[in-house]
């Protein structure tokens, strides 16, 4: 006390107050009862209240594409193979089943594209007799898109001494028919035997694809690899598909010119600056359009196709 006086400024008019001193642990059970006394008074004065759970905001719901109707779809067929018989059509001797005149939209005689069940679930069934495409009624953009699909056993020509194949093919716009007669131009994710993810780009479709250049083959996709200009195809960086007969998940994340494709949970292809040619030259972003899915030649079955809205990309 005597210190503290001692040390303040001295000032005209000033009094010497006594400090109130008291043992430690004298203030400390002041404390401890002044806290008491204020927490009874604020329980005696305050209403009980009932207990309100927030409800959590809601995610972002899945649509389901696939019915036993094709609600969503419709189909295009394209050109059949020499080897193909449809009674009463009348099919080219010297079709390679890319050049000549297609069946068109919804003719599928012979149901190229059909739906069943299997375990009580709706099953789209592709059977790859004839190049064809099943594409959604509308256009989607800023997406999540998911499905599963798995390899059935039947091959056809042109391929049948090749690996099995289809795919996934992305904002697809113009009109159909723009490559081989039968699919629009788009991004394509392929989805072919050990090689699922691998980017094509069809009928004038661009993207920019960090890679790493072999000296041989087509660039691999690689991140933080060097930037090219991919017009034609550009390799996944890792197969992660499971062996025939398994059912596989591939996803597609896309926002605004970016789009990354994902196989089994394990992302293997990114697309920057995705874009479409134009007449006259130059290019244009391609960000939105339909979704295709290819009959190429080989059975294949799929299932729990849905997509739902994104505003931002995952991690």
């Amino acid at each position: 006390e005597d210190e503290l006086n001692e040390n303040l400024d001295q000032k005209d008019n000033m009094k010497r107050i006594k400090l109130p001193l008291k043992k430690p642990m004298e203030y400390r059970q002041d404390i401890i009862d002044s806290r008491a006394a204020r927490k009874k008074k604020i329980t005696a004065k305050t209403p009980k209240t009932k207990k309100v759970t927030a409800t959590p905001a809601k995610k972002t719901e899945w649509q389901q594409l696939l019915d036993m109707d094709l609600t969503h779809w419709e189909k295009w067929v394209g050109v059949p193979h020499k080897t193909v018989t449809i009674p009463g059509v009348e099919v080219d001797p010297n079709s390679n089943g890319m050049n000549g005149k297609p069946l068109g939209l919804n003719n599928d005689p012979l149901n190229v594209l059909t739906m069943i069940k299997e375990d009580g679930i709706p099953v789209l069934k592709i059977t790859g007799q004839i190049y064809a495409g099943l594409t959604t009624k509308k256009e989607f953009e800023n997406y999540h898109l998911s499905l599963e699909f798995k390899w059935g056993e039947k091959k056809w020509e042109p391929r049948l001494n090749r690996k099995r194949d289809s795919g996934l093919l992305l904002h697809c716009v113009g009109e159909h028919g723009a490559f081989w007669n039968v699919w629009k131009r788009c991004l394509e994710c392929q989805v072919q035997e050990g090689d699922c993810g691998d980017f094509f780009a069809l009928a004038g479709a661009i993207a920019d694809i960090p890679v790493f250049k072999p000296e041989k083959g087509r660039p691999i996709y690689r991140p933080g690899g060097e930037f090219v200009r991919v017009h034609g195809s550009a390799q996944r960086s890792k197969n992660f598909e499971k062996p025939n007969g398994q059912w596989n998940t591939v996803e597609v994340h896309t926002v605004g010119d970016t789009m990354f494709f994902s196989v089994n949970g394990k992302e293997n292809m990114a697309l920057y600056n995705t874009r479409e040619k134009v007449k006259g030259g130059g290019t244009r972003p391609l960000t939105k359009g339909q979704i295709q899915i290819q009959s190429e030649a080989a059975e294949v079955y799929y299932r729990n196709i849905k997509i739902r809205p994104i505003s931002t990309l995952p991690n």
